[in-house]
């Protein structure tokens, strides 16, 4: 075979889901490009290789990751396709053994979270603010790691614990009154959620903001982007495939894979309004600065 004709091979990271298992099963293609996957567990280690480093051609980040690596101007191209979202409001627990606590008696508590700036911790903290009027500032923000940016700087007002600390034990010992998890959600009697009956809560939430809260994205490098447009269109229309696969079994249900410019313009807008309130973000960012990297290649296939 002529080299000029062979596909464009991309070092890609991205978590097995209902919607991406046909890609990285081999059975939705393109012949333009071949999506060469990188196993990565849990897919979270991507983030800091891809964002610090552009470790891969395609991958899964985070969306706080993502605004932040934008901000600090890292080369990495946002495509309007959200992989991961989930509701947020079962993500704070608390150990019951240790007394009873919710979310009015938060203010002078400790609250553990894995980093200041993962995403589900920024989603946590803007739901207990804007929905039940927590004062973050008289919370003692706890954290075992930092942010998948070196540039970062955590906010005074967060302290990291000494290497080796797990949040789970901690909240067990009464280190911390509550802990802040996502994936890592511990099935354990007595760690019960703070907020009483989150899924009723996180359907009222999506009743006022009309979005699941998103967790992951996809981006590739800016060098893709300009030297290898079409195979950056071949992305988004392999993962736009992807979706369309399980949009039978997800009929009826709240979207969780947000796709194309429009329906991702109003979420990004309060995400960023999020990150800013929390200090963040190294600077402003707008949803037209974020979507400008993509729009001149996708063009109307990703509106």
């Amino acid at each position: 075979m002529n080299t000029a004709t062979q596909p464009l091979k991309l070092k890609t990271a991205l978590k097995t889901y209902p919607h991406t298992r046909a890609l990285k099963a081999g059975e939705l293609t393109d012949l333009a490009i071949e999506l060469a996957f990188e196993d990565v567990e849990p897919i979270h280690r991507a983030f800091a290789p891809m964002a610090r480093h552009q470790a891969y051609d395609v991958s899964e980040l985070a969306i706080v990751t993502y605004l932040q690596a934008k901000a600090c101007g890292k080369p990495v191209v946002l495509l309007p396709a959200v992989v991961a979202a989930r509701f947020q409001q079962g993500c704070i627990i608390y150990d019951a053994r240790n007394g009873t606590l919710d979310v009015s008696s938060l203010a002078g508590k400790k609250v553990g979270v894995r980093a200041y700036s993962q995403t589900t911790g920024m989603w946590v903290r803007a739901i207990l603010e804007k929905t039940y009027g927590v004062p973050l500032d008289q919370i003692e923000w706890i954290t075992i790691e930092g942010a998948h940016l070196e540039e970062y700087r955590d906010p005074p007002f967060v302290r990291r614990v000494e290497p080796g600390k797990q949040l789970v034990s901690m909240l067990r010992a009464g280190e911390i009154d509550a802990a802040i998890l996502g994936n890592d959600l511990p099935d354990e009697p007595g760690l019960e959620p703070l907020i009483d009956d989150a899924a009723a809560a996180d359907r009222a939430w999506y009743a006022l903001h009309r979005y699941v809260p998103i967790n992951h994205v996809v981006v590739v490098t800016k060098t893709l982007a300009d030297t290898h447009p079409h195979a950056v269109r071949a992305v988004y229309d392999l993962l736009c495939r992807g979706k369309a696969s399980v949009a039978a079994e997800n009929a009826g249900k709240p979207d969780k894979l947000l796709f194309g410019y429009d329906a991702l313009r109003g979420p990004l807008e309060e995400t960023l309004a999020f990150c800013e309130q929390q200090q963040l973000l190294p600077r402003k960012l707008s949803v037209d600065e974020i979507l400008a990297d993509s729009i001149g290649i996708l063009g109307e296939a990703g509106r």
